[in-house]
């Protein structure tokens, strides 16, 4: 038999494999959507429910309508358009007037404020995405004030986060920080030339302080270090989170893929994919642990060992992004096994959508569907981006069969 044959039959199975996870993906995705449509919409005051039972979004929304055509209909981009508007009217919280509330009445009355960067950045991503799907300028404009007010809270003067520094509490900077300004950076200057040049810098300046969040020779990723660059003591300098690695590491691989630097990109997936998950995979029951110790010491946080939903959806982009960017297949691999987990575990083949909150052992701890931190984003960001990448896996021509080999010429007996 040709050498060739059992690496043509393995190609064939492979993109069988790859062809069945796109459909799979894809069917989740529209459950996934039916699911918010049906039961997060405000006909009367606009904006989302967010606080579903098991029976149970302006950025997943335009995104949606913008890039997939079975999701180009009206009532997609009304429900957005609707979701945009309230937020307009109601988000800014005034004083001080740039700051956006985290938890609203259904009428738009802020109830709740954050002290970090964070809500501001969604609302800049709405925006942004809202323009896009609309071509309505005033999205955009909003989009772009609040990331410049967003830069200068973080690189100038963070005083108006309303978070003082107190004398016992040391200057530590978050990975979460500068990982949602490359996300940014990454919405901003997606087919935008303009916006694209203002923020490359910014882009830099990011991935800069992202990796320096590898520590002890290489041998782990803190999520909290120093201001400069080090590591702090305590609990709070051990402190590692698997999740947010992961997505910092899809994050960085994006801007690896922007700069052209393939040196940058085998550290990333080094660091932030490999490092992570071989580290942050529960061995006993599976899943990714939501908190760790770089020293294994028992984590502070009492739900450490949860396995929580948007770790494992930040996995699934990560690994499929980095096998897409490399071609290999021990990232294909991780893909596979991390998606074989949370299909099992976190969807709901009864009600649709997925659970957010497992126990250890996988078991479902609480039944709701969304909540203050789990609405209409991670789990349909992370299927519409891996159905995006399946296809395009998919769509690229097969490599060529190997000739077989030429028979050894014999002389004559």
């Amino acid at each position: 038999m040709s050498k060739g044959l059992p690496a043509r039959q393995d190609m064939e199975k492979e993109r069988e494999t790859l062809q069945a996870w796109k459909e799979r993906v894809g069917q989740e995705l529209d459950r996934v959507v039916a699911f918010w449509m049906e039961h997060s919409h405000d006909q009367e005051h606009g904006g989302f429910f967010t606080c579903l039972g098991r029976e149970g979004r302006v950025w997943m929304y335009c995104r949606l309508y913008r890039t997939f055509e079975r999701f180009r209909h009206a009532q997609l981009l009304d429900a957005a358009k609707a979701g945009g508007e309230f937020l307009l009217r109601y988000a800014r919280v005034a004083p001080p007037g740039k700051k956006c509330a985290f938890v609203l009445t259904r009428d738009g009355r802020p109830v709740k404020v954050q002290r970090t960067i964070f809500s501001e950045c969604f609302y800049t991503m709405a925006m942004n995405e809202l323009w896009r799907a609309t071509g309505e300028v005033r999205y955009q404009t909003e989009a772009v004030e609040m990331m410049d007010q967003i830069v200068h809270w973080v690189q100038e003067d963070a005083s108006g986060l309303g978070r003082p520094q107190l004398q016992g509490a040391p200057a530590a900077e978050p990975m979460a920080v500068p990982m949602m300004l490359l996300n940014l950076v990454e919405q901003l200057g997606e087919a935008d030339e303009e916006l694209a040049g203002k923020y490359a810098e910014l882009g830099d300046w990011c991935a800069r302080r992202i990796l320096q969040h590898v520590q002890r020779d290489g041998q782990a990723v803190l999520e909290n270090v120093s201001e400069g660059g080090k590591e702090l003591p305590g609990c709070l300098g051990r402190q590692q989170n698997p999740g947010h690695t992961l997505e910092a590491g899809w994050f960085l691989l994006r801007h690896c893929i922007r700069k052209g630097d393939p040196e940058l990109r085998a550290h990333v997936i080094d660091k932030f994919l490999l490092l992570p998950f071989h580290s942050g995979w529960d061995p006993d029951h599976g899943g990714l642990f939501y908190f760790q110790d770089a020293d294994n010491f028992c984590p502070t946080q009492l739900e450490w060992a949860m396995k929580l939903w948007w770790p494992h959806s930040e996995a699934m982009i990560a690994f499929l992004m980095g096998y897409s960017d490399s071609g290999d297949p021990v990232l294909l691999r991780l893909f596979y096994q991390v998606a074989e987990y949370t299909f099992r575990q976190f969807r709901d083949p009864e009600y649709g959508e997925w659970f957010g909150y497992l126990s250890r052992e996988g078991k479902v701890a609480l039944s709701i569907k969304g909540g203050p931190f789990k609405g209409c984003f991670h789990v349909p960001r992370c299927l519409a981006m891996c159905e995006e990448m399946l296809g395009a896996l998919l769509s690229r021509p097969a490599p060529a069969p190997s000739p077989a080999p030429t028979p050894a010429c014999r002389g004559a007996e």
